[in-house]
Protein backbone atom coordinates (compact mmCIF):
# COMPACT_ATOMS: atom_id res chain seq x y z
CA UNK A 1 0.00 0.00 0.00
CA UNK A 2 1.25 3.31 -0.95
CA UNK A 3 2.82 5.62 2.21
CA UNK A 4 0.66 8.88 2.18
CA UNK A 5 4.06 10.46 1.71
CA UNK A 6 4.77 8.59 -2.00
CA UNK A 7 1.42 10.25 -2.65
CA UNK A 8 2.10 13.75 -1.57
CA UNK A 9 5.33 13.42 -3.14
CA UNK A 10 3.69 12.34 -6.68
CA UNK A 11 1.26 15.22 -6.49
CA UNK A 12 4.04 17.87 -5.66
CA UNK A 13 6.04 16.53 -8.52
CA UNK A 14 2.72 16.74 -10.89
CA UNK A 15 1.94 20.40 -10.03
CA UNK A 16 5.02 21.61 -10.26
CA UNK A 17 5.57 19.73 -13.46
CA UNK A 18 2.64 22.13 -14.98
CA UNK A 19 4.47 24.90 -13.67
CA UNK A 20 6.75 26.53 -10.86
CA UNK A 21 4.61 27.90 -7.99
CA UNK A 22 5.32 29.20 -4.39
CA UNK A 23 4.24 27.08 -1.23
CA UNK A 24 1.21 29.03 -0.48
CA UNK A 25 -0.18 28.02 -4.13
CA UNK A 26 0.97 24.74 -4.08
CA UNK A 27 -0.92 23.74 -0.77
CA UNK A 28 -4.17 24.90 -2.17
CA UNK A 29 -3.58 23.09 -5.44
CA UNK A 30 -3.19 20.22 -3.18
CA UNK A 31 -6.24 20.49 -1.19
CA UNK A 32 -8.21 20.45 -3.92
CA UNK A 33 -6.72 17.09 -5.31
CA UNK A 34 -6.35 15.60 -1.96
CA UNK A 35 -9.85 16.46 -0.87
CA UNK A 36 -11.49 19.04 1.67
CA UNK A 37 -11.39 16.66 4.43
CA UNK A 38 -8.04 15.90 4.25
CA UNK A 39 -6.68 19.23 4.60
CA UNK A 40 -3.13 19.40 3.98
CA UNK A 41 -0.69 21.74 6.98
CA UNK A 42 2.20 23.35 5.88
CA UNK A 43 3.73 20.94 9.36
CA UNK A 44 3.22 18.38 5.98
CA UNK A 45 3.84 20.33 2.80
CA UNK A 46 6.97 21.88 3.90
CA UNK A 47 9.23 18.52 5.06
CA UNK A 48 8.14 16.90 1.86
CA UNK A 49 9.33 20.08 -0.04
CA UNK A 50 12.78 19.94 1.80
CA UNK A 51 12.89 15.83 1.43
CA UNK A 52 12.27 17.09 -2.61
CA UNK A 53 15.01 19.67 -2.43
CA UNK A 54 17.87 17.06 -0.68
CA UNK A 55 17.20 14.47 -3.81
CA UNK A 56 17.36 17.34 -6.54
CA UNK A 57 14.72 17.35 -8.35
CA UNK A 58 13.21 20.89 -7.26
CA UNK A 59 15.24 23.63 -6.68
CA UNK A 60 14.54 27.47 -5.34
CA UNK A 61 14.20 30.16 -7.04
CA UNK A 62 12.95 33.76 -5.82
CA UNK A 63 10.24 35.27 -7.34
CA UNK A 64 9.95 39.22 -7.81
CA UNK A 65 7.63 41.20 -5.76
CA UNK A 66 5.33 41.92 -9.05
CA UNK A 67 5.05 37.84 -9.08
CA UNK A 68 4.60 37.24 -5.37
CA UNK A 69 1.20 36.15 -3.70
CA UNK A 70 -0.89 39.67 -2.47
CA UNK A 71 -0.78 37.91 0.99
CA UNK A 72 3.02 37.91 1.49
CA UNK A 73 3.32 41.93 0.56
CA UNK A 74 5.66 43.57 -1.88
CA UNK A 75 8.59 41.02 -0.50
CA UNK A 76 10.02 38.59 -2.96
CA UNK A 77 8.63 35.09 -2.58
CA UNK A 78 10.32 31.67 -3.01
CA UNK A 79 9.06 29.72 -5.74
CA UNK A 80 9.46 25.56 -6.55
CA UNK A 81 10.38 24.20 -9.64
CA UNK A 82 11.02 21.32 -11.18
CA UNK A 83 14.77 20.03 -12.14
CA UNK A 84 15.78 17.73 -15.29
CA UNK A 85 16.10 15.22 -12.92
CA UNK A 86 12.88 15.87 -11.19
CA UNK A 87 10.78 16.14 -14.57
CA UNK A 88 12.07 12.49 -15.17
CA UNK A 89 11.28 11.26 -12.27
CA UNK A 90 7.86 12.24 -12.39
CA UNK A 91 7.17 10.70 -15.45
CA UNK A 92 8.95 7.23 -14.15
CA UNK A 93 6.48 7.87 -11.46
CA UNK A 94 3.35 8.55 -13.22
CA UNK A 95 3.61 5.89 -15.80
CA UNK A 96 4.42 3.00 -13.74
CA UNK A 97 0.79 1.00 -14.11
CA UNK A 98 1.95 -0.97 -11.18
CA UNK A 99 -0.51 -2.09 -7.97
CA UNK A 100 0.77 0.68 -6.29
CA UNK A 101 -1.25 2.70 -9.02
CA UNK A 102 -4.65 0.99 -7.87
CA UNK A 103 -4.41 1.90 -4.00
CA UNK A 104 -7.10 4.87 -3.19
CA UNK A 105 -5.10 7.42 -2.60
CA UNK A 106 -2.79 6.94 -5.16
CA UNK A 107 -4.99 6.31 -7.75
CA UNK A 108 -7.07 9.74 -7.45
CA UNK A 109 -3.67 11.73 -7.53
CA UNK A 110 -2.85 9.57 -10.84
CA UNK A 111 -5.60 9.98 -12.56
CA UNK A 112 -5.67 13.51 -12.21
CA UNK A 113 -1.87 13.51 -13.92
CA UNK A 114 -3.50 10.96 -16.89
CA UNK A 115 -2.82 13.33 -19.50
CA UNK A 116 1.22 12.66 -18.97
CA UNK A 117 0.52 9.34 -19.43
CA UNK A 118 0.19 7.33 -22.18
CA UNK A 119 -2.96 5.49 -23.72
CA UNK A 120 -1.50 1.39 -22.64
CA UNK A 121 -0.54 2.82 -19.09
CA UNK A 122 -3.81 4.40 -18.66
CA UNK A 123 -5.73 1.14 -19.44
CA UNK A 124 -3.91 -0.68 -17.34
CA UNK A 125 -4.30 1.09 -14.47
CA UNK A 126 -8.16 1.75 -14.98
CA UNK A 127 -8.55 -2.23 -15.39
CA UNK A 128 -6.25 -2.79 -12.24
CA UNK A 129 -8.44 -0.29 -10.18
CA UNK A 130 -11.65 -1.86 -11.37
CA UNK A 131 -10.08 -5.35 -10.73
CA UNK A 132 -8.83 -4.42 -6.91
CA UNK A 133 -12.22 -2.84 -6.22
CA UNK A 134 -14.49 -5.90 -7.79
CA UNK A 135 -12.32 -8.49 -5.74
CA UNK A 136 -13.03 -5.89 -2.22
CA UNK A 137 -16.60 -6.25 -3.38
CA UNK A 138 -16.88 -9.78 -3.40
CA UNK A 139 -14.89 -9.87 -0.38
CA UNK A 140 -17.25 -7.85 1.38
CA UNK A 141 -20.45 -9.93 -0.12
CA UNK A 142 -19.23 -13.02 1.17
CA UNK A 143 -18.51 -11.16 5.02
CA UNK A 144 -22.10 -9.93 4.85
CA UNK A 145 -23.44 -13.08 4.00
CA UNK A 146 -21.56 -15.12 6.90
CA UNK A 147 -22.41 -12.23 9.43
CA UNK A 148 -25.94 -10.86 8.32
CA UNK A 149 -27.66 -12.63 11.52
CA UNK A 150 -24.73 -11.59 13.95
CA UNK A 151 -24.33 -8.20 13.35
CA UNK A 152 -26.99 -5.04 14.12
CA UNK A 153 -28.98 -2.63 11.17
CA UNK A 154 -26.53 0.20 11.28
CA UNK A 155 -23.58 -2.02 10.54
CA UNK A 156 -25.38 -3.55 7.89
CA UNK A 157 -26.41 -0.40 6.37
CA UNK A 158 -22.77 0.78 6.57
CA UNK A 159 -21.99 -2.43 4.55
CA UNK A 160 -24.77 -1.77 2.01
CA UNK A 161 -23.62 1.63 1.81
CA UNK A 162 -19.85 1.06 1.00
CA UNK A 163 -20.92 -1.69 -1.36
CA UNK A 164 -22.81 0.70 -3.11
CA UNK A 165 -20.32 3.51 -3.06
CA UNK A 166 -18.03 0.43 -4.82
CA UNK A 167 -20.68 -0.75 -7.62
CA UNK A 168 -20.78 3.10 -8.61
CA UNK A 169 -16.61 3.81 -9.18
CA UNK A 170 -16.95 0.03 -11.07
CA UNK A 171 -19.50 1.47 -13.63
CA UNK A 172 -17.54 4.21 -13.75
CA UNK A 173 -14.38 2.68 -14.38
CA UNK A 174 -15.67 0.46 -16.97
CA UNK A 175 -17.46 3.62 -18.78
CA UNK A 176 -13.93 5.28 -18.89
CA UNK A 177 -12.03 1.75 -20.07
CA UNK A 178 -14.48 1.06 -22.60
CA UNK A 179 -13.89 4.94 -23.75
CA UNK A 180 -10.16 4.66 -23.62
CA UNK A 181 -10.60 1.61 -25.83
CA UNK A 182 -12.71 3.53 -28.15
CA UNK A 183 -10.18 6.35 -28.45
CA UNK A 184 -7.15 3.51 -29.13
CA UNK A 185 -8.81 2.13 -31.89
CA UNK A 186 -10.41 5.94 -33.36
CA UNK A 187 -6.28 7.17 -32.67
CA UNK A 188 -3.87 4.45 -32.80
CA UNK A 189 -0.09 5.39 -32.17
CA UNK A 190 1.76 7.53 -34.44
CA UNK A 191 2.79 5.83 -37.89
CA UNK A 192 -0.25 2.60 -36.98
CA UNK A 193 -3.02 4.14 -39.37
CA UNK A 194 -6.75 3.91 -38.55
CA UNK A 195 -8.42 0.58 -39.41
CA UNK A 196 -11.42 1.37 -41.68
CA UNK A 197 -14.59 -0.35 -41.78
CA UNK A 198 -13.66 -1.37 -45.47
CA UNK A 199 -10.37 -2.01 -44.35
CA UNK A 200 -11.75 -4.48 -41.27
CA UNK A 201 -14.09 -6.04 -43.78
CA UNK A 202 -11.13 -6.66 -46.38
CA UNK A 203 -9.54 -8.99 -43.36
CA UNK A 204 -13.05 -11.07 -42.62
CA UNK A 205 -12.17 -14.41 -43.88
CA UNK A 206 -16.37 -14.25 -44.61
CA UNK A 207 -16.21 -11.59 -47.13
Amino acid sequence: MARRGDVLELAVLGFLHESAMHGYELRKRLNTLLGTFRALSYGTLYPCLKSLLAVGWIREVEASPETASPLAGRRARIVYELTAEGKEHFQSLVGDPGPAAWEDERFDVHFAFFARTDAATRLQILEGRRSRLQERREGVRQSMARSRERIDQYTLELQRHGLEAVDGEVRWLTELIDTERASNMTHPPEGEPPLSPQADRNQDPAH
